[in-house]
């Protein structure tokens, strides 16, 4: 049996569960409320404010679906209570962002500055020049935007310049050796 799959998930204080028709789950806390259509073949269960979820046999889809729809359920629940942040690092000469109003600005390097619109639901912080901070109730569109802003310009390998998570390290390689 999966063993993230059989893990109940708790529902804190303050937050509503409910599992609408073929498992359309909704989830309201004080960070807003998500909602998410689960595969109908998941049986999903809200006991004392315990959320399991098991599946109806052992066919091969079935065990497939079942781990994924226990972090889907556990990750939007941890969404609308504490919230996912993605941070983002600057290297490089020159190469900066900045906020305006709802709009990331990032200067890059290109002859052009590159915009991002803030999506509804996810909030971006610029705490310092160099440090993007991404974050939200929604764990895919959080990851999802971080990924586009990190898009353009990964980091090099040679100087390290680019947008970085802040946890990733860069496997760096030397450069030209002499004779």
């Amino acid at each position: 049996m999966s063993r993230i799959g059989r893990a109940p998930i708790q529902i804190p204080t303050g937050i509503t569960v409910t599992i609408g028709e073929n498992n359309h789950l909704t989830v309201k806390g004080p960070n807003g409320s998500l909602s998410q259509q689960l595969h109908s073949n998941m049986l999903l269960k809200l006991e004392n404010n315990v959320l399991t979820v098991s599946r109806p046999n052992d066919e091969k889809v079935n065990k497939s679906l079942h781990g994924l729809t226990r972090s889907l359920a556990a990750n939007m629940v941890k969404g609308v209570t504490e919230g996912f942040k993605k941070e983002l690092e600057i290297n490089g000469v020159g190469y900066k962002a900045q906020k305006q109003s709802k709009q990331l600005i990032l200067n890059l390097g290109y002859s052009h500055n590159i915009i991002f619109d803030e999506p509804t639901g996810i909030t971006i912080d610029v705490p310092a020049p160099n440090k993007i901070i991404v974050s939200g109730a929604d764990k895919q569109k959080v990851g999802q935007l971080s990924a586009e802003i990190r898009g353009k310009r990964p980091p090099e390998p040679y100087l390290g310049k680019g947008i970085k998570y802040v946890d990733e390290h860069i496997r760096r390689k030397s450069g030209k050796t002499g004779k």
